[in-house]
């Protein structure tokens, strides 16, 4: 990598900044309290009912924000309810493979839920686990935040992903379902054609790719455009910056989960803002509902990770900016990667009308490159009328989406066993 001075003060900055704003979420949370207490007469004057909400947006906007749990205990196969333990069946340095036992013995497709590793954590994805529980043997990559690996570790690079990744699917044995969310589109594919090509006994039998950068030279967003703006040199020295002392990663080069989260935010401002004078309304009306959905949404949100600088820089360089993987020049393990060669796994792709971080047809570039796999072997769906997190998540995810991946797995199944 390039010897370019890190951006190191920065994580310190960030740190300084949640130390001075400690007492202002301190109070904050008080006046929430004195003023929404049912015990204070307070709570029922119009005077009071506006302090609180106020308040309680002000803390929301100064807390801290922790990894959220998955939380997930129950699910309905077949109408019957089961009881879901969580499970951690293999960990590494940089990840947690986490299966979501089912209680009693109920045969269904192994699927390996591979969630990206771009800010925010496996549990952004909470909605997409829970839609294929009843009818999947659910698995997923819970990804760590770099901030708490020690550089003994060493580096974490986009090779390495596909490796955790390869290493996991040989880890689940045969009949292994990819599914892939966004980012990890690219080396789930990548995975998927070094098995084919070396006819590994544990191919995957199918995958899906969900609204991922396969080629961002197709139909570019502002997001695809933001990579390719400036040069590889620039995002080092710019985003690029050390863990401070006060965690175990310290010292480990990284691009910081709140600068990721800035830059998201700041694509659409205006939403995120009309989000929080929504909430000032709903806590001042008594509209607990609404206030629970908009609460349990940015939880998630605002909850961000750090990533190992050498990955994010990988995938700006070989994924957004040189666009390796569609010009056939991705390199493997010293080789290049050849996604013709994929004939074991079925490919389904699947992308959102509206998609404004993976614009329509980047997704859809597996099946070109995927050119020998026969027609009943691929598929591709565009869901109308939903953006990006709309793809896996939310109710035209579950209601129209999730029916099509199931008939594709199943239908890979079947011909196994024929």
């Amino acid at each position: 990598m390039m010897n370019i001075t890190d951006n190191s003060p920065l994580y310190h900055f960030h740190e300084i900044h949640y130390a001075a704003i400690t007492p202002i979420n301190i109070m904050a949370n008080a006046s929430a309290m004195l003023h929404s207490h049912p015990f204070s007469p307070l709570s029922y004057t119009s005077y009071g009912k506006h302090v609180a909400a106020a308040s309680q947006v002000l803390e929301r906007m100064t807390h801290r924000y922790a990894k959220p749990e998955f939380g997930i205990t129950h699910t309905k196969v077949s109408g019957k309810d089961i009881h879901i333990t969580e499970e951690i069946i293999m960990e590494k340095p940089f990840c947690r493979l986490i299966h979501f036992k089912k209680s009693g013995k109920i045969n269904q497709p192994k699927l390996l839920l591979v969630a990206p590793m771009s800010g925010h954590h496996a549990t952004l994805l909470r909605g997409t686990v829970e839609a294929m529980l009843p009818f999947t043997d659910v698995y997923i990559t819970d990804w760590l935040d770099a901030r708490h690996v020690p550089t003994s570790f060493g580096d974490f690079r986009l090779e390495d992903y596909i490796s955790y990744t390869i290493e996991f699917i040989r880890k689940l044995g045969n009949n292994v379902h990819l599914m892939a969310v966004c980012q990890p589109s690219v080396p789930v594919l990548v995975a998927a054609a070094v098995m084919n090509e070396t006819k590994d006994n544990f191919a995957p039998s199918s995958m899906t790719l969900i609204g991922g950068p396969i080629d961002t030279r197709v139909n570019p967003t502002k997001v695809n455009e933001s990579a390719t703006h400036k040069p590889l040199p620039w995002f080092e020295k710019t985003v690029i910056t050390r863990v401070p002392a006060n965690y175990s990663g310290f010292m480990r080069r990284v691009y910081p989960g709140f600068l990721q989260l800035t830059g998201f935010m700041t694509l659409n401002l205006d939403r995120h803002i009309t989000a929080h004078k929504d909430l000032y309304n709903h806590l001042v009306v008594g509209d607990g509902e609404s206030a629970r959905a908009h609460k349990k949404f940015y939880d998630e949100y605002l909850s961000v990770s750090d990533l190992p600088a050498e990955f994010y820089l990988d995938c700006i360089d070989q994924v957004f900016q040189r666009h390796l993987l569609p010009r056939g020049e991705f390199v493997y393990n010293k080789k290049k990667v050849k996604p013709e060669t994929i004939t074991k796994t079925a490919l389904l792709t699947l992308e959102g009308e509206l998609d404004d971080i993976s614009g329509l047809g980047q997704t859809e570039a597996a099946q070109k490159l995927c050119k020998n796999l026969p027609d009943n072997m691929r598929k591709h769906y565009v869901q109308k009328g939903v953006g990006h997190y709309g793809i896996f998540n939310g109710r035209k995810f579950r209601e129209n989406v999730v029916p099509i991946i199931v008939d594709f797995m199943n239908k890979q199944e079947n011909k196994k066993n024929s």
